[in-house]
Parts: C-alpha cells; structure tokens; sequence
C-alpha cells in the first residue's frame, strides 16, 4: 500500500499553500497547525511532511515551535524541512522531535556536509529532496534554477547510500492537475531499491491509485486536501481496506 502522507506548510505560524512555490501566490488554510496536524493523525494517518517555509526563504529554521508542538502533542512521524542548512539545524530539528529531515538545496549546494550528515545520523533520518523543474533540480524555495540533471542528482546520492526521495514536479505543484505520474515511474525503473515519494499536483484519490498502481512507495498531498478534493471519509476508507 502507498503511503500516504499530508503536508502542513508553514508561514508566520500558519498553515498555507503557495502554487508553484510562488510565495506571493499563498493561501492560508489555517492558524492553527497542531490542530491539523491532530485532525490528520484522527484519521489514521502516521506520516507528516512539515515544511518550514520562511525557514526556506531565510536560509535556516524559524518554525521550530511547531514542530516540537505537533511532536509532542501527536504520534505522527514527521519529516522536516525548509532552511536546514547547518549542523545546528539538524540537531535542533531532531531534538524537537523530527524523525526525518528533507535535505534539499543543501544537497545540491555542500554534498560534503549532506554525505556527513548521512555518515552521522544514518540514511534512515535524511531523505533526499529533489525539486525539478522540466527535468533540472531547483532551489532555495524553488526561486533558483540550476543546470544539474535529476537523474544524476540522485544517482550521486544514491552512491551514498541514500534509501529514500521525496521528489516534486514544481510546474505540477499547488495546480491540482495530476502528478508527474511518467517522471516517477522513470526513476522507479532506474533506482528500484529506492523509497520513493510523489509530491506535487494530487488533485483527488485518483491520482494516488495511479501512483499506488505504479509502485510509488509514498505520496505527499496537501492542497488537494484544503480544498476538499480529497476528504476526510476518503482517506479514512484508504487505510480500512
């Protein structure tokens, strides 16, 4: 079974979506994050994608308090990521109680610190972020395109020993007009034994069977949820099969 894991993205303490990662393109769902967090954990659901989107745009952590609230306060395990770019941050990050953190533009930008924190913390605890746009990894919140190529950007870290990818269409993200469904299925084909994880254009139910169908191991959804697309009754009946 495809797992089935809700993000909460976080702007001054709210719980927001963006479109495109376009950040002047936000939509507040919610000020209250842990209550979200406890409605999802209600319905069965045991995985969290927390993105820590002013952490994102400042280049470190800032919505640390949330975290430590929703993993306190839940038995949801968390990923975490937005703004991680130091060995204080991961630190701080999993004494709030992440289990997971979501190495992204830092894996492009210092390998060398992302391979140590592979060596320190175990691939277990540090899933890869690659966030494309037509093929190419951008970062820093997706406002940088770079000329590296997704299928070498994962290769190298799979020569590290990297077992799990969450990996998000940009172009696809926040439109709610279907996953990149060919894209995963490629780099299922090339990297069997990795985890991989779909992130980016859920726009109902259906595209998650697509994905489950496929063999994609995990699939993030967010704003397909806010909007009602994907409802409460749905994903409770999911995890009743």
């Amino acid at each position: 079974m495809i797992e089935l894991i809700p993000a909460i993205d976080i702007i001054d303490g709210k719980c927001v979506r963006l479109v495109q990662g376009q950040y002047q393109q936000k939509k507040t769902y919610s000020d209250q994050p842990l209550q979200v967090a406890r409605h999802f954990a209600g319905l069965g659901v045991r995985r969290l994608h927390l993105v820590d989107l002013d952490g994102a745009k400042a280049g470190k952590v800032v919505n640390l308090d949330i975290l430590q609230s929703i993993a306190e306060d839940t038995p949801l395990v968390i990923d975490f990521g937005g703004g991680i770019k130091s060995d204080e941050d991961i630190q701080s990050v999993f004494d709030a109680g992440a289990a997971m953190i979501t190495a992204g533009s830092i894996a492009v930008r210092d390998r060398a610190k992302v391979e140590k924190w592979l060596m320190q913390y175990g691939p277990a605890k540090i899933i890869l972020g690659a966030d494309t746009r037509d093929g190419k990894i951008s970062i820093n919140a997706w406002q940088e395109d770079t000329t590296l190529g997704i299928f070498d950007f994962v290769q190298g870290y799979m020569d590290l020993g990297i077992i799990r990818l969450i990996c998000t269409d940009i172009a696809r993200d926040g439109m709610l007009g279907g996953t990149a469904l060919d894209l995963y299925k490629a780099l299922k084909d090339r990297f069997p034994t990795l985890e991989i994880i779909a992130s980016g254009g859920v726009s109902g139910m259906e595209d998650i069977r697509e994905l489950e169908q496929a063999g994609i191991d995990g699939v993030i959804f967010g704003k397909a949820f806010f909007e009602g697309n994907i409802t409460s009754q749905e994903i409770m009946e999911f995890f009743n099969e």
